[in-house]
């Protein structure tokens, strides 16, 4: 137990070390309750650093993003254990499995108490343990980069994509994201008169698709519920059946005036390989939508985008450690936004450059990326982003 005076500033922790053999791989679970702590994410941290027998940092063997292209000996962060959903009882349990570095021989396990005035915290069942090398969680994630010419309604739209979607099954892809309001373009209509209850034609008819290709599909829609008419991204799981929407949050003036309400919530959704969710055009301007998603656990996040401006896809990818599909209806030629995948770092990792190019990027959500001077940031984001409150 940690308990802390009630005055600012103070950090305090116990500290234990675990003899580890460097290239095995070990498991750090520990449970917390905490009493009078404001924000448990920033206050109760728990961190492992790997050391050498004499006490030093370790040299990395991990491949590491050196942005600041000094080259010369990368040393292993410290690595901060994730905080998992919190039980009926008040304890977290607090964990993550990682490979020692080829040189470490010993890693010191620290259980922090900091920046709570009159709080205190109990750490329980604390253990580093060698465990087996955890399996990789490959996925395969595909974009359309195509406009829907000729298909004049709504239905005829959707068919333009079966082909598309068949091209994707074939590259063995695992979810397949679809352009934005994709019932809309092309055809003359309106928001409105463009909009359809889901689940609905549209729905059912990706979901057949789904279902006989065995796979995730992303689709840009519009949606209507009762006298409201939104902007959403629906995924749609491999049995055909909606595992769930998001109501676009950011609207643009010219949906705004079109009738377009915005949603406002930030759903994250489970699936066979992992967390996934979605964002929609304009909401690519502004990263609270991003990190909202983010902070509620998506790995993937599918964006349907119509235009936007390509280092806002670089930046919200990055900043959140998170892999970035989008699918727009720019014309590569333009320099503007583009039908790709983008992963932790913001580096393009499969890019659309023809109308009709379905591209596929197969990675390893298991995978972590190591920053050079920082280490595993996708970790370190809960320990050091601002307080919710923050203004």
């Amino acid at each position: 137990m940690i308990e802390a005076p009630n005055r600012p500033g103070l950090d305090g922790y116990w500290k234990n070390t675990f003899p580890v053999t460097g290239g095995q791989y070990y498991r750090f679970s520990a449970y917390r309750k905490v009493d009078r702590v404001k924000s448990p994410r920033l206050s109760a941290v728990a961190r492992l650093i790997w050391q050498d027998d004499q006490g030093k940092l370790v040299p990395t063997d991990r491949p590491v993003v050196d942005f600041y292209r000094k080259g010369g000996t990368s040393y292993v962060q410290p690595e901060y254990p994730t905080d998992k959903p919190e039980g009926t009882d008040g304890w977290v349990e607090v964990s993550d499995t990682y490979r020692a570095p080829s040189k470490a021989t010993r890693a010191v396990i620290e259980l922090h108490l900091r920046w709570a005035p009159g709080g205190r915290i109990q750490w329980s069942d604390i253990s580093l343990l060698k465990v087996p090398k955890p399996r990789a969680r490959k996925v395969r994630l595909a974009t359309v980069h195509f406009r829907p010419r000729g298909g004049k309604t709504p239905a005829g739209n959707c068919r333009l994509f079966a082909p598309l979607i068949e091209k994707a099954a074939q590259q063995k892809a695992d979810l397949v994201l679809l352009p934005e309001t994709l019932t809309l373009y092309g055809t003359g209509l309106s928001y409105i008169e463009a909009a359809e209850s889901i689940p609905g034609p549209s729905t059912e008819y990706f979901g057949r698709l789904a279902r006989k290709h065995d796979l995730y599909i992303v689709a840009g829609l519009l949606e209507r519920d009762g006298p409201l008419v939104y902007n959403v991204a629906v995924l749609i799981g491999p049995d055909g059946n909606i595992i769930g929407k998001y109501r676009k949050v950011c609207l643009p003036r010219g949906e705004v005036s079109g009738g377009v309400c915005p949603g406002n919530d930030y759903p994250v959704f489970d699936t066979r390989f992992g967390k996934v969710a979605m964002m929609i055009c304009y909401d690519g301007f502004f990263p609270e939508v991003a990190r909202a998603l983010a902070n509620r656990g998506a790995e993937v996040i599918a964006w349907p985008v119509w235009g936007c401006n390509p280092l806002f896809a670089r930046a919200r990818a990055a900043e959140n450690h998170v892999y970035l599909i989008s699918s727009t209806y720019t014309d590569f030629s333009q320099d503007w936004i583009v039908s790709a995948v983008f992963d932790h770092t913001g580096q393009t990792i499969a890019l659309a450059k023809n109308w009709g190019d379905v591209v596929v990027a197969e990675v390893d959500l298991n995978q972590r990326t190591q920053w050079s001077g920082i280490g595993d940031f996708k970790a370190e984001l809960p320990r050091h982003r601002p307080p919710a409150d923050c203004p």
